[in-house]
């Protein structure tokens, strides 16, 4: 019989990839949509200088569409095949595999007030690239939190720094008026660094992002 793979190993091998596990969840102990049993560890990016070495990636010097989800294809497969898991990915759908599901099981991530999503450690600038789903189930750290980091964020800046007013506490998120905004000189600042209510969630400091991922997502959001 194989010995299950440990955790250690596979963030290890995830961090040599320019990944982060930024996530676990047990199938086989919380409900969770279209998974039964064994292990999800959900992959993303984190910090500057991984998102340099991405960039300068073949998928991105070819021409062709969508390079970031062609390099986390040939990244996430790879650790697949090494791990003897089952690779899932937020894109390429429809039918979409329900991360945003996955994300809340893992404990890590929750609904922030203005309805989008915020991360233990890289708060709302997430960025899921795929998932593995091992048959096994193995040990895997316990979340650091144990109820949203929301709750204890007194100033909400996520819900007053967007320029369009786009969020307001509950929701809904007014698309339109987010568009209507990138399309407007006044835009620029979002199109260039991120969105700017993202930003200022105190816990987005932990992505280390740079603002030309940023720059990459905003293309793909909003289509000029």
């Amino acid at each position: 019989m194989t010995a299950s793979p440990r955790f250690q190993d596979i963030l290890s091998a995830a961090q040599d990839a320019d990944l982060d596990v930024l996530g676990t969840v047990h199938p086989g102990r919380v409900r969770v949509q279209g998974l039964a049993g064994g292990t999800l560890i959900l992959l993303g990016l984190k910090g500057t200088p991984t998102w340099r070495r991405i960039a300068a990636a073949p998928e991105f010097a070819d021409s062709a569409p969508d390079p970031l989800d062609r390099w986390s294809r040939r990244v996430v497969d790879g650790l697949a095949r090494r791990f003897d898991a089952e690779a899932h990915y937020p894109f390429g759908g429809p039918p979409y595999a329900p991360f945003v599901n996955w994300a809340l099981a893992s404990g890590r991530a929750f609904t922030s007030p203005s309805q989008m999503m915020v991360h233990d450690t890289v708060g709302m600038l997430i960025s899921y690239r795929g998932a593995l789903h091992l048959r096994q189930d193995i040990e895997t750290p316990t979340p650091s939190l144990r109820r949203s980091p929301c709750e204890s964020c007194a100033q909400r800046p996520c819900l007053s720094a967007c320029p369009a007013h786009a969020l307001i506490d509950g929701g809904p998120y007014d698309l339109s008026a987010c568009h209507s905004h990138l399309a407007a000189p006044d835009g620029v600042p979002c199109l260039s660094n991120g969105c700017l209510a993202r930003l200022a969630c105190p816990l987005s400091r932990g992505a280390e992002r740079d603002p030309a991922q940023s720059a990459h997502h905003m293309s793909y959001f909003h289509i000029t």
